[in-house]
């Protein structure tokens, strides 16, 4: 993962993951009539067409390394579709067995795809009072106890995205890395939707030891802003991956944050359409979500300056949802 794929031949498409372009969004910021540069790192463009590709192989890879994913063993795992598009094929290619569990609120593009990639997709029903297409904290936590329940009646390994190491390591030891290198440049500011806040810390802390003032921002869905202490009024955004009301990530360390910005699930959507229109950038919510924060501080406390993101996944993983509505009719 350490140097680029592009000049060689692989010896599969799990090397494949990684090594992202990094692009200037230069028509983005002429718009808003910004001062500064906007560096957008396209995870969408890993195999599985998301920055979780990077936490699926460190994860696994891990395990391998530590003795404690035996040969032939199931790999279970909860997914709003992304990390579970990653262990697919991840695990496809090594000979795992994987079984990813996903709520039926999010959308079933990603289901489809798992399932194509060899994943068995077990789909929980949404809490009472939730909307599909907007996936709650209690959703999360129906799906959360159906997983550990296969994970006992399997004997599987657990590649528990909020708790194993290997989600920080990827974009520690790789993603942050590479923006460095990328760049050419002093990054003044990095932020980064919160997921599992594995991208977040990793990178935050990768570009802070190269420059301790990088200033590096975690932003939240508007209404469900709870890391940054604001009470939960929306549960129901409709910013898929994340947002889900959790206070307690355990990756995200009060020393590598420097901010909190929330964004709605209206001005993620805005900006995930512009960027397809004006960048021909086709990503998803929560990429959207990061552009419309980092405008912010470049319009702000970082004017001037140079701010980096990352496009997490790809618009085609939310066809099925209204992120394109607009767009289509012409608007």
């Amino acid at each position: 993962m350490t140097h680029s794929w592009h000049s060689r031949v692989l010896p599969s498409t799990v090397e494949a993951i990684g090594q992202t372009p990094l692009v200037d969004l230069a028509r983005i910021i002429a718009r808003n009539h910004l001062d500064g540069r906007l560096l957008a790192k396209l995870e969408y463009l890993n195999p599985g067409f998301s920055k979780k590709d990077r936490i699926a192989r460190q994860m696994i890879e891990d395990a391998e390394a530590q003795g404690l994913l035996r040969p032939g063993q199931t790999v279970v795992e909860l997914t709003s579709g992304n990390t579970g598009t990653g262990l697919a094929i991840v695990c496809g290619v090594k000979g795992y067995r994987f079984v990813a569990v996903m709520s039926r609120g999010n959308s079933m593009e990603r289901a489809r795809m798992m399932a194509a990639l060899g994943a068995e997709v077990v789909l929980v029903d949404q809490a009472p009072g939730s909307r599909p297409g907007e996936v709650s904290g209690a959703d999360l936590a129906r799906v959360e106890a159906q997983a550990r329940r296969l994970v006992q009646e399997r004997g599987a390994f657990r590649a528990d995205q909020f708790q194993l190491e290997g989600n920080f390591r990827a974009h520690y030891l790789h993603t942050g890395p590479e923006l460095l290198v990328q760049a050419r440049c002093r990054i003044d500011g990095f932020c980064d939707f919160a997921g599992t806040g594995g991208s977040f810390a990793g990178c935050a802390a990768a570009l802070k030891e190269r420059h301790p003032g990088t200033r590096c921002y975690v932003v939240e869905p508007e209404g469900a802003a709870v890391l940054a202490g604001q009470p939960v009024t929306n549960p129901n955004h409709p910013i898929q991956g994340g947002g889900y009301a959790m206070g307690d990530l355990r990756f995200i360390r009060p020393g590598l944050v420097d901010g909190y910005l929330a964004v709605s699930g209206e001005e993620a959507a805005r900006t995930a359409r512009d960027l397809a229109r004006w960048e021909g950038v086709f990503a998803g919510f929560s990429s959207g979500a990061n552009v419309a924060a980092a405008l912010r501080l470049l319009a702000g406390e970082l004017v001037g300056g140079t701010v980096a993101v990352l496009l997490n996944d790809s618009g085609l993983k939310y066809l099925s949802t209204g992120l394109w509505n607009e767009a289509q009719s012409g608007a």
